[in-house]
């Protein structure tokens, strides 16, 4: 559903632009880390908390530029990590894909080729265990900076760094099975921050 609603958004919002404007497409890579911050109440009030191991990541952007100069784009966003147990013995729970689905719009400051950036988004973070638990789906926002540097007229490569809040409802339940919901939510969000380097090709 959360996926549906961002490409939907997307082609709504360059609809109101012209037909004439720059589209771009900008594959990027990196390093996620963070991913702790949710306290989780197990087995009938025993307390835990549950880590999301650091690991590389992969995405894409599709967007389009505006004339403050910007863009507004579409970002999708996967790592393949796992979900450990934050006590000292950090045993793996589940393996774990994170993904990401956001719009979003960057604001760039021109210094001829150099392009410093600022960036701002918001949409949904996907949860994935591999075993049977069901997938979770979140409310996530997301802000960040980067640098641009355009090697022809339509050819960048950038860098950025991103922080991502997944928001909980603190009285739900998380990564529920066939037959019962194991984990309680005391916290309220995970942060998680990506460093990404790629490059975009505008058409």
């Amino acid at each position: 559903m959360g996926r549906n609603f961002l490409v939907s958004s997307l082609a709504l919002t360059l609809c109101c632009f012209s037909t004439q404007a720059e589209v771009y497409v900008a594959p990027f890579a990196g390093y996620s880390f963070g991913g702790n911050g949710l306290g989780l109440t197990i087995n009938e009030g025993v307390s835990s908390d549950l880590n999301i191991s650091e690991s590389e990541h992969y995405g894409l952007v599709l967007g389009m530029k505006t004339n403050d100069p910007g863009s507004v784009y579409i970002l999708y966003s996967t790592q393949s990590t796992d979900l450990r147990d934050g006590g000292l013995s950090s045993d793996v729970v589940t393996e774990l894909n994170v993904d990401y689905w956001h719009l979003g719009g960057s604001l760039y400051f021109q210094h001829g080729a150099f392009n410093p950036y600022v960036t701002a988004s918001a949409g949904v973070t996907r949860l994935i265990p591999s075993q049977s638990y069901s997938s979770e789906t979140n409310f996530s926002m997301a802000i960040g900076g980067g640098l641009a540097y355009g090697i022809t007229s339509n050819v960048r490569v950038f860098a950025d760094v991103r922080g991502y809040a997944t928001f909980f409802n603190t009285n739900s339940s998380l990564f529920c099975d066939e037959s019962e919901c194991l984990w309680k939510v005391e916290g309220d969000l995970i942060w998680q921050a990506q460093a990404n380097i790629g490059f975009e090709v505008a058409f």
